[in-house]
């Protein structure tokens, strides 16, 4: 099947389903029992009801490289499970697009029933980042004012890469600077490459350089809309507008790399990016929905299967009604492991 008639497919069901998916929250699944996956839940960071939660806990695991990689991408998969399965098939005509002035988008206003099932979940991604105590304060003084159906104040999408780091083994902020800003563990990464850093978990290079493997970041900026890591790294230690997801799986036959990012759209989402590849240079991602990419945060640990996101315990270990029939259109490989 070609990207077109995919992405067709694809889009034509989640438009269908991911209504469905964030009206009904209890139709999403829950964690994995740690019998079967050894994460422990963000929510246990933190304690206290919305609008009086506080944190308790900001340690993290850890472990070998040799074990990282797996984790890092088991962990995101079970927490899109856990926020409703949101995706993003994106079409090479928006990808390939020049970057320009774009509507700003508005995030989704959440029930008062969702706001409560996923509050202590975001608020134990910020307990993996240092210093954060104020943003979980200035959340609870928003819930106070408005309501369950307040949106987090502050951008959480580093804080949730931050926690998905701190549960996947990289404990010392030398290997991963947990950050409450993307930018912060994106300079590490490009001082890493350029020092040779060896205790460094990334390192930073352009796309198409080095092959891209699950467990991998792929980040853009915003403001500014970097290019270059060039461009970042004249501007290392300023603050920036930055994104970075987590590649999950590689698809080279079908030229196609799925990532999962926080706070896209106000959730944990998972995004299929169509990519390309030049003669002789590895495939990378031609855009993120129109926006540049400039990274490639390549973790230095061993590969593993490309796959990675099909042998996922939350997709085989989950019960096949809670499990979106549409995945098998971008899960095409079989899983290789049983629960």
């Amino acid at each position: 099947m070609n990207f077109a008639s995919k992405y067709l497919l694809t889009c034509a069901f989640f438009c269908a389903i991911t209504p469905v998916l964030h009206a009904q929250n209890n139709e999403s699944p829950e964690r994995l029992p740690r019998s079967i996956l050894d994460v422990r839940p963000p929510s246990e960071r933190v304690q206290g009801n919305p609008g009086a939660l506080r944190v308790i806990d900001r340690s993290c695991r850890a472990l070998p490289l040799d074990q990282v990689r797996r984790r890092i991408v088991d962990t995101a998969v079970q927490e899109w499970a856990y926020f409703g399965y949101s995706t993003d098939l994106q079409a090479r005509e928006i990808a390939q697009q020049e970057t320009g002035p774009r509507r700003p988008f508005v995030y989704p206003r959440m029930t008062p029933a969702e706001g409560e099932r996923l509050a202590t979940s975001i608020a134990g991604y910020w307990a993996a980042t240092p210093n954060s105590d104020w943003i979980v304060q200035r959340q609870n003084a928003a819930w106070s004012e408005s309501g369950m159906g307040a949106r987090w104040r502050d951008a959480w999408s580093a804080a949730f890469i931050s926690w998905v780091m701190c549960e996947g083994g990289l404990a010392d902020s030398d290997q991963f600077k947990r950050a409450i800003a993307h930018h912060s563990y994106i300079d590490q990464a490009i001082v890493a490459s350029d020092t040779q850093d060896p205790v460094a978990a990334y390192r930073a290079f352009p796309l198409g350089v080095q092959t891209i493997v699950p467990g991998d970041l792929l980040c853009r900026g915003s403001r500014p809309a970097y290019r270059s890591i060039e461009e970042r790294r004249a501007q290392l230690g300023v603050g920036a507008r930055t994104h970075c997801d987590i590649v999950v799986s590689v698809d080279e036959r079908n030229e196609q790399i799925t990532v999962i990012g926080g706070n896209v759209r106000a959730t944990v989402r998972m995004k299929i990016m169509p990519a390309t590849k030049d003669a002789d240079s590895p495939m990378r991602p031609i855009a993120d929905n129109g926006r540049a990419l400039f990274a490639h945060l390549q973790l230095q640990a061993p590969e593993i299967e490309a796959t990675a996101l099909a042998n996922s315990p939350s997709l085989i270990c989950a019960p096949n009604e809670t499990t979106p029939p549409a995945l098998a259109l971008v899960l095409e490989a079989k899983p290789t492991t049983s629960c």
